[in-house]
């Protein structure tokens, strides 16, 4: 009896088969969005254990352990590393038909070699195999990152960051190209004044400056700005649960400025205009930097009060928002198209109702200079499944250029989440498989097809992004 992760898992047919193993199995991989830490990049951390490596800082995992009834101690309380990973082996079992389960089970095959599904039954043997290899060298941070034939990771970073770590990466290298990614979203939190002005005391000492003005805190952002882009950067990122694109005048927003400096919380009229302008002001750093910018549309954060003043955010308390997007981001779009200062963009969605909108948005600003300026990307957070992927595909394909896509990112604080990209690549290899069984794609093109593949998985990517 075969092995349930297997040579031809997930693939359905002949031609998904060709495909994978012919055109996608072997393609380096460029990691163009996540949030590894750096410094356990460049100290080449060694995990304690592995419930550090695959339970620490996981609110996938989290989620599903508190929908199967777990206990916070056994989540992120003071339970012992058995505990805790024993109460993850009672929860899989239960988490089929969830990628966690196959995401589990690809980990423990690629990164172990452990071909025996997790449950209680196999728990001890799975952590103690697991943390003796984890005890050896080959198994420390920059191995684990290097096992995967990882060519390029792109770390998400603020402004204000020194990033020493990444200097140090780069002063001792170890193969694999680590470059940060902009994400200056505090920049535009004035919702929380107190915080916000902690935030520029930090980031006009990242700048040398001091920030009394919004124009000063755009001098000092396109100062850290060029930093970056001395260390490699090219590619910013920012969350958002949508576009911000009101009419305003500059003395409006040195106004709300001010007013915030004082303590005083704007209104939504308020936030809304200084969003609106802030995000102008970075998409045109981006275009003059000829950098890629990215947004991530549709997350609804910090939704569990009560958890998220004893844990804080990123601990599994977001969810899905429902917003309008369209007549915002188009706006915003065409100002940046009207003015010639439009970067090469990737959108993405967290609400499936979104994939044709965000799709749609992206094509009606291509202008011709680069294939795919404007791409709608891969199934993010919520949508990084099987089902999402493909929803995301089929939308892609429909109004636009699917050969053209990028393709596949982890998004993961983890350093094992690169089986991400073997499923995102199997998953692909089907789709256009069950196309041509199905005569909806010419077999005769299985050439072209298998380069499409290749493009999708690495080369788009790499000539995207200029790495």
């Amino acid at each position: 009896m075969s092995s349930f992760i297997n040579e031809d898992f997930m693939l359905s047919g002949r031609y998904a088969k060709e495909l994978y193993h012919g055109s996608a199995e072997h393609m380096p991989i460029i990691d163009y969005h996540c949030h590894l830490i750096p410094r356990m990049i460049a100290e080449n951390w060694q995990f304690k254990d592995i419930t550090e490596l695959w339970l620490g800082g996981d609110h996938y995992k989290w989620r599903a352990m508190r929908g199967n009834g777990v206990p916070e101690e056994y989540i992120t309380g003071g339970m012992s590393s058995w505990e805790k990973f024993e109460k993850w082996a009672e929860t899989v079992p239960y988490t089929m038909r969830n990628p966690l389960y196959h995401w589990t089970h690809l980990e423990l095959k690629r990164v172990f070699g452990i071909d025996k599904l997790l449950s209680p039954a196999t728990a001890r043997d799975i952590f103690e195999e697991c943390n003796a290899k984890l005890a050896t060298a080959g198994f420390r941070g920059q191995e684990l990152i290097r096992k995967f034939n990882v060519e390029t990771v792109c770390t998400t970073d603020d402004p204000a960051d020194d990033l020493r770590y990444h200097k140090q990466i780069m002063e001792h290298p170890f193969g694999v190209k680590v470059i940060p990614a902009w994400r200056p979203d505090k920049a535009m939190a004035i919702e929380d004044p107190k915080a916000y002005k902690a935030y520029l005391t930090t980031l006009g000492e990242a700048a040398g400056m001091e920030i009394r003005s919004y124009s000063d805190l755009i001098e000092a952002l396109r100062k850290r700005h060029r930093f970056f882009e001395s260390m490699g950067c090219k590619l910013s990122d920012h969350g958002l649960e949508t576009f911000y694109a009101a009419d305003y005048k500059q003395i409006e927003i040195e106004a709300i400025f001010k007013m915030v400096l004082l303590g005083k919380t704007p209104s939504e009229g308020e936030l809304e205009k200084f969003r609106s302008a802030c995000l102008h002001d970075f998409a045109v750093m981006d275009a003059e930097s000829g950098w890629t910018q990215q947004f991530h549309i549709g997350a609804i954060r910090n939704n569990n009060t009560r958890m998220f003043n004893f844990l804080g955010p990123d601990t599994g308390y977001d969810a899905i928002h429902d917003v309008q997007c369209a007549a915002a981001g188009n706006r915003f779009f065409d100002r940046l198209t009207q003015e010639g200062r439009l970067a090469k963009t990737i959108l993405y969605c967290l609400n499936p109702k979104d994939n044709e909108v965000l799709m749609a948005m992206a094509y009606t600003f291509n202008d011709g200079t680069v294939p795919g300026k404007m791409q709608f990307g891969s199934g993010w957070w919520f949508l990084d499944q099987e089902d999402g992927m493909r929803k995301q595909m089929n939308a892609l394909s429909a109004l636009g250029l699917l050969s053209r896509f990028v393709g596949m990112l982890t998004d993961s604080r983890s350093f094992i989440s690169y089986p991400r990209h073997e499923y995102f690549r199997r998953i692909l290899c089907s789709v256009l498989g069950e196309d041509i069984e199905k005569g909806k794609l010419p077999a005769s093109e299985m050439k072209f097809i298998g380069k499409m593949v290749k493009d999708i998985s690495y080369n788009n990517a790499k000539n995207y992004f200029n790495f």
